[in-house]
């Protein structure tokens, strides 16, 4: 009646967001690097050319590029059985077109899975995680050109022959279907399109989003069959946003609505991802909004070729979605809809929801049957630091419990979850407001919103909770 026995507990960053060293050691500009700091009220302003005096948060983030020994150290500490983090792809090729990769890129990777490795933690890499090298976008906008694929399974290639035998688990792309929206178009896809000044209020262009997404499915699916063909051992799996949503009422017109923005939102990519074939659903969808996918003739073969092994997702909270233009708005995961009059908010607004979780997990395996990992799940919140130097971050603890008992059901339920990485097992910059502010993890970093700090590393009272939950599989959720 638990959690299976070699369940994966551990905890999930991004390479953009954690390590800093943006121009070290031959690591050329990604998309991240040339988004500036933010916050709720002021959106992250996206300059082409770096500016002088301005705060460019991937730019040292936590620097974990020089403190991954100490950071691993800590997480085997709380028991971790795997890290999900990510490449960055410019590390390994700065512009993405270099005819050979940055030996010392891929040496900081090798020490990085080594050190894992040292603890008894399986990495779990995601190759593209919102860092397109930002040379591609400048000479292709992103993945809109479908000269994208080959590049990127270069790079896919160069690590899954450097990394063979130590690694395992691998995720083609972050939340792929942020593409669906406007507001992933640049931090997913590598998208800038002329007009575009900040990351919330992009110039959007829904033709190309959808060619990208297109592109992206191509690349995902050929790597999949790539990795397979280097190692026999390698799974590889899809990344999804889950957004759950309920119909604000009983209206039929709140539950039709519902059900198309799930289809869109939550079914689209995996569809194609892990059945290797465009839904039907979506043929009325790019009718209506008069979009025009272009695909070469053997595509669809490869999209059914490269079906992936595994499917994993975030989950951070719900949303209501209703026809009434009035309803109030709630904001959640890049997705936004209506305000749920029976939930408790974060302090970014983000609806807690963990009954939506089980909900979720029942439906993603009900629909596919093959193993599921939940690997961003978590609470941004402000954390105070008491004068004796803790954080007593009750909230954060409340809330992963809350989560935990709802995957334990999903368990009972029949579902076949295999792993669960919280998001931001350290702080780190959050990637939507560019905040140190915003908090997630049982360990505090020192490096605050106007760029001080000096990267020390505190437990945070979840730090000792989750050992605890680690060391039990999942029994023992007391604070």
């Amino acid at each position: 009646m638990s959690f299976p026995k070699k369940f994966l507990w551990g905890g999930a960053t991004a390479a953009n967001q954690c390590e800093g060293a943006w121009n070290v050691d031959g690591k050329g500009v990604s998309c991240a690097d040339v988004c500036t700091g933010g916050n709720q009220t002021s959106p992250r302003r996206i300059t082409p050319v770096i500016e002088d005096g301005t705060f460019y948060p991937s730019h040292e983030a936590i620097d974990h590029y020089h403190h991954y020994k100490e950071d691993i150290a800590l997480f085997a500490e709380m028991g971790f059985k795997v890290y999900r983090f990510s490449i960055n792809w410019t590390r390994i090729f700065p512009t993405g077109e270099e005819e050979t990769p940055n030996e010392k890129g891929l040496q900081f990777y090798d020490d990085l899975i080594d050190e894992c490795l040292k603890y008894h933690i399986e990495p779990l890499i995601t190759i593209s995680h919102y860092e397109v090298p930002f040379a591609l976008t400048v000479k292709y906008n992103g993945w809109t050109d479908r000269k994208m694929i080959d590049i990127y399974l270069k790079y896919c290639e160069t690590i899954f022959k450097r990394y063979k035998g130590k690694v395992k688990y691998w995720l083609t792309f972050n939340e792929i279907n942020g593409g669906v929206v406007g507001f992933g178009a640049y931090l997913s896809q590598g998208i800038l399109n002329e007009g575009t000044v900040d990351l919330v209020h992009q110039a959007d262009d829904p033709q190309k989003r959808f060619q990208a997404l297109h592109h992206q499915f191509v690349a995902s699916a050929k790597a999949v069959k790539l990795a397979h063909e280097i190692d026999e051992d390698y799974k590889v799996g899809c990344m999804q946003i889950f957004a759950t949503m309920y119909p604000l009422t009983s209206n039929p017109d709140d539950v039709i609505k519902t059900q198309q923005l799930n289809q869109v939102i939550n079914w689209f990519c995996s569809d194609v991802q892990v059945r290797g074939a465009y839904p039907e659903f979506m043929n009325r969808y790019f009718k209506k909004e008069h979009l025009d996918i272009v695909m070469e003739e053997k595509d669809q073969a490869v999209l059914k070729e490269g079906c992936v092994d595994f499917y994993t997702f975030s989950y951070y909270s719900s949303m209501c979605q209703s026809v009434d233009p009035k309803a109030e708005k709630r904001q959640g995961n890049i997705i936004e809809g209506a305000k749920n009059p029976h939930l408790k908010s974060s302090d970014w607004g983000w609806q807690i929801d963990p009954q939506g979780l089980r909900y979720a997990l029942n439906e993603i395996y009900g629909r596919y049957q093959i193993p599921i990992m939940l690997v961003e799940n978590g609470l941004g919140a402000y954390d105070k630091l008491e004068e004796d130097g803790s954080i007593i971050d009750d909230y954060r603890i409340d809330y992963l419990r809350q989560h935990i008992e709802a995957m334990h059901e999903a368990v009972l339920d029949g579902v076949e979850l295999i792993g669960y990485t919280p998001w931001g097992c350290i702080d780190l910059v959050s990637a939507s407001t560019g905040q140190m502010a915003k908090r997630y993890g049982f360990i505090y970093v020192d490096k605050q919103d106007d760029g001080s700090g000096d990267f020390s590393r505190k437990k945070k009272k979840s730090f000792d909770w989750y050992k605890k939950v680690i060391q039990s599989n999942g029994e023992d959720l007391e604070n």
